[in-house]
């Protein structure tokens, strides 16, 4: 017990009150016989939890659920081994854990954040040929309108408004974090040489994006590409043509020594991630986002059409 006191002491200094007290849900866990799975605050995450432990239980491996967690305090619990596995992204453990941002391929990517996180004793199995990486889109009739495939195109038509037609620049809609984050919104108007003027910038909620798209309450936004609303509003994602956005494909990633002590956990988990790319996960973000089922129900009739449940 002095052991865990000491232990929270350390968490509390190094990530503070706040995430601390969520990090407390675990400790019930840490001597259990049921693996521990966490997943992030998102559709898809949430569907990816219900599928793993849905598919899992059918293997005979009891494992507990751990549902709306931020990114580092799941990453913290791995390394404390209050967390036994995740599907994580590998853009996030990059620049994220890793704190690298320099630009690389899909693949460098994973076997960059394989290799680093290999030694803290976290190991990425497959990774599911799917990229939920930041994206722009637009109405998909206006964007061909008006010529607009790309983020180089869609720059010159903002620099062209702003030029020609100030009293109509136009408005993006981003989420807050992207807009604050060192690798988020100043690094990528760099890249794209990109000058936007206080008021064209909107912060909203994440999930409230593709309604402003939709809606022309924004003229393009901020999006994740495998959101279903993507497919089920009829957007455009452009493309990054620069090559600015990270990869961001999604891996099952299980601690080493949890790994080596649960038979078949590996293969279990490889098997659902060789399911998924990105249309599969987009038409089930839509159900849950836009038909709105459950993730649990979504996530069954997944494994029962694949032939899994």
């Amino acid at each position: 017990m002095n052991k865990f006191k000491k232990l929270c002491s350390q968490w509390q200094r190094t990530i503070g009150y706040g995430m601390l007290s969520a990090l407390f849900m675990f400790s019930g866990f840490a001597n259990s016989e049921s693996l521990v799975l966490a997943s992030k605050n998102f559709t898809e995450q949430h569907i990816l939890s219900a599928m793993t432990v849905q598919y899992l239980r059918t293997k005979g491996i009891a494992i507990t659920p751990k549902t709306d967690l931020a990114s580092t305090i799941i990453r913290t619990a791995m390394l404390n081994k209050q967390v036994d596995l995740a599907w994580e992204y590998t853009g996030t453990s990059l620049i994220v854990y890793n704190h690298i941002n320099q630009p690389m391929s899909a693949e460098d990517t994973y076997n960059m954040v394989k290799e680093l996180d290999g030694k803290q004793g976290i190991i990425w199995l497959e990774p599911a040929k799917m990229n939920n990486t930041y994206a722009f889109a637009m109405q998909r009739k206006r964007a061909e309108q008006e010529n607009i495939h790309t983020l180089s195109q869609l720059v010159e038509r903002i620099l062209l408004i702003q030029k020609t037609d100030a009293k109509h620049n136009w408005m993006i809609g981003f989420d807050p974090e992207f807009v604050n984050r060192s690798d988020g919104l100043k690094p990528m108007q760099k890249a794209y040489s990109m000058n936007l003027e206080r008021p064209q910038i909107r912060q909203m909620d994440p999930g409230l994006v593709y309604n402003a798209i939709r809606d022309g309450f924004v003229d393009v936004g901020l999006i994740y590409a495998t959101d279903g609303r993507v497919k089920g509003f009829d957007l455009l994602v452009l493309k990054d043509d620069k090559g600015f956005f990270p990869s961001y494909a999604v891996t099952p990633t299980v601690r080493a020594d949890v790994l080596k002590s649960t038979p078949g956990l590996a293969e279990a988990l490889n098997t659902l991630s060789r399911l998924l790319n990105n249309d599969v996960i987009s038409e089930l973000n839509a159900k849950v986002d836009i038909e709105h089922q459950s993730a649990e129900l979504v996530a069954a009739q997944f494994l029962k059409d694949n032939g899994l449940l």
